[in-house]
């Protein structure tokens, strides 16, 4: 490996590449992570990035990287925010590492709007398909072939292939790829590697905080990959970010996603309040703010001088028992809202400010009971999808009328909710299927909507 080539701490001239697939499932998860980790302890200061709503992987790429990893939507960002966005993820690096999302070009409708090629066409960082090449030889050239030409302003730049069964078929796949785009770099073959897996539950990954041997892990896949991959090479193909906001010079960054819900905010922080964009909390700072971070895992309760509490979405429903048993936890919360904090809880969060949480099993367990919700994760139903969502009342989070972005992503059902005042009234990304979502009650607000960034009206 060539030594680190070190670049200015200005974000155009730090070198990125984004990591794609036909598919979801065709490895890209773990191929980034293994890349990560080489980079990093070839001594380059590497970042991940993560396209769209996703807590999860980029916990995976700061345990590979040593470095935080950061969320990139080309839907829910004003391009204030995403310009920000890139920027934070390069500022320090010599190189970023985007994992894209779903396949290449998925996203909203048929457009595929918001999808990693969007992104890619917006900050100019090249793709490297990632196609998982079980099943088939040749006619993994007609699938390269097809996702380097269906928007021929994309800058796809190279190919790995993954899961080879041997090295003929790998050889096969290559001279048919190579016949059919020659202008792609192949950058290498994977074979298949049963070990290199990642246990997974019903929101995705089992979080990174979870696995005691992760390190061994990520070594082991590092070793893996770059024995089977052209590491040298495919740092070669990458661009510095072209992406600019106009009246916004990429070094000053961008207003807050999110307003701060307090001048002191204690945070929930461990592994059943995991869900917090790394984006909402700088920008919480950087406008002013204190964060504290508390766990409620470790029954603590939010430091008694915050004036806001912030309950982000994770995997209460696991922990339920241990939550509901705790003295200082649910007190706590109770007595910040007496003294009137401003609490907010989203997705997970907002489930924990209910009356009640049915686990998977079908326990029940008392919550704070600060909102009229009582939840169920006994009876699983899917909701997922991006939403507008305009406040009906003034919160800490801005007056009624003000306009968010965000993600909606859980099992839970709510089987009361209410009465009382909804927070939102939601639509999808479309603009249709208006609804009401959430609840506000004074200073406490929770939904299941996890927030990315403000929406421009």
């Amino acid at each position: 490996m060539a030594a680190p080539i070190r670049t200015t701490d200005r974000a155009p001239g730090v070198p990125g590449i984004i990591l794609s697939a036909p598919a979801s499932g065709s490895g890209k998860t773990v191929l980034t992570l293994a890349l990560l980790r080489h980079y990093a302890r070839a001594g380059l200061a590497v970042a991940g990035a993560k396209v769209g709503p996703d807590y999860i992987d980029p916990a995976f790429h700061a345990a590979a990287s040593g470095r935080p990893s950061i969320n990139l939507d080309p839907w829910a960002m004003r391009p204030a925010t995403l310009a920000s966005a890139v920027t934070d993820a390069a500022t320090g690096a010599d190189l970023v590492l985007c994992e894209g999302v779903m396949g290449l070009f998925d996203g909203i409708g048929a457009g595929g709007m918001g999808s990693t090629a969007d992104l890619a066409l917006l900050t100019g960082w090249p793709v490297v398909l990632v196609v998982d090449v079980r099943g088939q030889a040749a006619s993994a050239a007609a699938t390269v072939a097809g996702f380097v030409r269906h928007r021929s302003a994309l800058p796809v730049a190279g190919v790995i292939f993954n899961r080879v069964g041997g090295t003929s078929h790998a050889r096969l796949v290559a001279e048919s790829v190579a016949a059919a785009c020659p202008e792609l770099t192949i950058l290498g073959a994977v074979p298949r590697l049963p070990q290199l897996t990642l246990p997974e539950r019903h929101l995705g990954l089992v979080q990174a905080r979870e696995h005691a041997d992760l390190g061994r892990f990520l070594d082991s896949a590092a070793d893996h990959v770059a024995s089977h991959v052209d590491t040298a090479a495919l740092r070669r193909l990458t661009r510095p970010a072209s992406l600019s906001c106009p009246n916004l010079p990429l070094e000053d960054g961008a207003a807050a996603p999110l307003p701060p819900i307090g001048q002191r905010i204690a945070v929930a922080s461990d592994d059943a309040f995991a869900f917090a964009y790394p984006a909402v909390l700088a920008g919480w700072r950087r406008a002013g703010a204190e964060l504290i971070p508390f766990s409620p895992l470790a029954d603590e309760a939010p430091d008694e001088a915050a004036d806001a509490v912030y309950l982000p979405g994770g995997y209460p429903e696991l922990h339920a028992g241990r939550l509901a048993a705790g003295s200082c936890f649910l007190p706590g919360l109770a007595a910040a809202a007496a003294r009137g904090a401003a609490l907010l809880g989203e997705c997970g969060g907002y489930m924990v400010l209910g009356h009640g949480l049915i686990d998977p099993s079908g326990g029940r367990h008392a919550m704070a009971g600060l909102l009229p919700l009582e939840t169920s994760l006994a009876d699983r139903r899917l909701h997922l999808g991006y939403r507008h969502a305009i406040l009906t009342a003034t919160t800490g989070l801005g007056p009624a009328g003000a306009r968010f972005r965000g993600h909606e992503f859980h099992y839970a059902r709510a089987m009361t909710e209410g009465p009382g005042q909804p927070l939102f009234r939601v639509s999808d990304a479309t603009g249709a299927h208006e609804a009401s979502a959430g609840l506000v009650a004074g200073r406490i607000a929770g939904s299941f909507i996890h927030l990315i960034d403000r929406e421009t009206a």
